[in-house]
């Protein structure tokens, strides 16, 4: 077992035991990350959620840690059935830089985590959506449509959150400031 899967086990399964200390690992030794990239594929799924929370936190502003484990991001976050996996991995594939082919993949992927059933999730796609959309504008297109479609049907979290990522899209191809 890696160093960062032993700090996430155990405790109570609804605690995020060891998050914080797995992201201070990390974040003083950047070679950890790899740790908690395979401890996202843990065999115990509150070990890939802690993982995949921590992993998260730590790319919200070093999202280049991601680059050197971009397939296998794509490939858990395409085989993910966690709903907590899946919630993660909507936020963290914005942050990738992706060609035109794995732009298509995580869209694919962001698009079938709209139907989930965590309400979570969905959020979670739609704004990851709305992320890739703005990064790369060819696929507003797209993209546009199926946000439109959860905002009118989804639960009132979707719609408000869907409401204000169809202004900030709008505001972008305007020119103006989101």
């Amino acid at each position: 077992m890696n160093k960062i899967a032993g700090v996430l086990q155990g405790g109570d399964p609804r605690s995020l035991k060891g998050v914080t200390r797995a992201v201070d690992d990390v974040l003083h030794d950047p070679a950890l990350f790899a740790g908690l990239v395979q401890a996202m594929e843990h065999d115990d799924p509150i070990v890939r959620m802690r993982a995949a929370d921590a992993a998260e936190k730590i790319t919200r502003t070093n999202p280049e840690y991601l680059e050197p484990y971009k397939g296998r991001v794509l490939n858990t976050a395409a085989n993910a059935e966690q709903p907590s996996l899946r919630w993660h991995h909507a936020q963290m594939l914005p942050r990738l830089r992706l060609d035109a082919s794995e732009h298509k993949q995580a869209v694919a992927i962001l698009k079938r985590y709209l139907a989930d059933r965590s309400a979570i999730v969905k959020t979670c796609a739609m704004q990851g959506l709305a992320e890739v959309a703005m990064a790369e504008p060819s696929l507003r297109r797209s993209i546009l449509p199926l946000l439109r479609k959860a905002t009118e049907t989804g639960t009132a979290a979707m719609r408000a959150r869907g409401r204000r990522l169809l202004e900030a899209l709008e505001q972008r191809k305007t020119g103006g400031t989101p």
